[in-house]
């Protein structure tokens, strides 16, 4: 069963779905596991989740997956602010309300997160030494290395260009009170667009859902340098599931590896021969699904 459900994080309703239990496997007399989930750069709740959450949902976890503020359904007068602050703030709200959920153990929660989620999730979890466990897959770990993986792909000028946007949307915004200048969140190589890798448009095509529109605030460009859950690795003391997609264009393989290799509870890594867009389908999201169902039941037969 799923259910619409709302929440609030900073004054603002967040939407969200809330997958209840089908399978009592998991419960122990603390109640059961909730699996807290979002998506990443731009993405919403609708865009190839669901597949995750029904598999959670059928292992016995509950789930309760959401929209950031200004995306997707939920509310929120700046729309399509792709700020990770702002995003990881909506996650410390989502933990806060799926501890309140009825038939949940507040101290069996797991955090899931993909893509820019990723790396969201290692950061919310070194605030939290109560989180049960994190699955990260296919993670932004380090603004650095991507901004350097742009480089590589796009070149300085297209960085530069990306600069002049974000200064013009902040500049307009602040000191002349314009509306927010927008540039695509994705695109063909060579194109202005946050995402211009080869596989960027045709994965984003492949996964996004109905909700999802392909703009963003140009001033999101800027926070992406100063995004760097790798350096908050080393207080993970909780287990951790790192899902590595090697072929990875987007989100670079090697900071990915860093946390790995920093966190200080017990890691768990699944690596698959695949691209960024690669493991939301096929042999290597049923592969890797499978090992998150069991990493989840892991943590609750540990925490009984």
């Amino acid at each position: 069963m799923r259910s619409d459900v709302d929440l609030t994080s900073h004054g603002t309703r967040l939407s969200a779905w809330h997958y209840t239990a089908t399978d009592d496997a998991l419960s122990a007399d603390t109640g059961r596991p909730c699996v807290v989930m979002a998506h990443g750069f731009g993405a919403t709740k609708d865009a190839g989740l669901e597949p995750y959450a029904e598999r959670f949902q059928a292992a016995g976890a509950d789930v309760l997956v959401f929209d950031y503020r200004g995306f997707g359904t939920s509310d929120g007068d700046l729309r399509q602010n792709v700020d990770h602050r702002r995003h990881r703030e909506d996650y410390v709200a989502a933990i806060a309300h799926a501890r309140t959920l009825d038939g949940v153990d507040p101290d069996r929660i797991v955090l899931w997160g993909s893509s820019y989620s990723g790396g969201h999730v290692v950061a919310v979890a070194a605030g939290d030494p109560r989180i049960a466990g994190v699955i990260s897959q296919g993670a932004a770990m380090d603004g650095l290395a991507a901004v350097m993986l742009i480089w590589s792909y796009a070149g300085p000028v297209q960085l530069l260009k990306l600069t002049g946007h974000a200064l013009r949307d902040v500049i307009g915004s602040a000191l002349l009170g314009r509306p927010p200048h927008m540039i695509p969140i994705v695109g063909p190589p060579k194109s202005l667009a946050a995402i211009s890798s080869h596989d960027g448009e045709s994965g984003y095509q492949k996964i996004m859902g109905p909700t999802f529109r392909n703009e963003m605030c140009a001033r999101g460009i800027l926070p992406i340098l100063i995004n760097r859950p790798v350096s908050s690795a080393g207080r993970l003391h909780m287990p951790v599931f790192l899902v590595v997609a090697a072929k990875d264009t987007i989100a670079p393989v090697g900071a990915v590896e860093r946390v790995g290799r920093k966190v200080a509870g017990s890691v768990q890594i699944e690596r698959f021969d695949v691209g960024h867009f690669d493991i939301y389908d096929g042999e290597p999201f049923d592969t890797s699904v499978a090992a998150q169902v069991e990493f989840i039941r892991s943590l609750s037969i540990s925490r009984r």
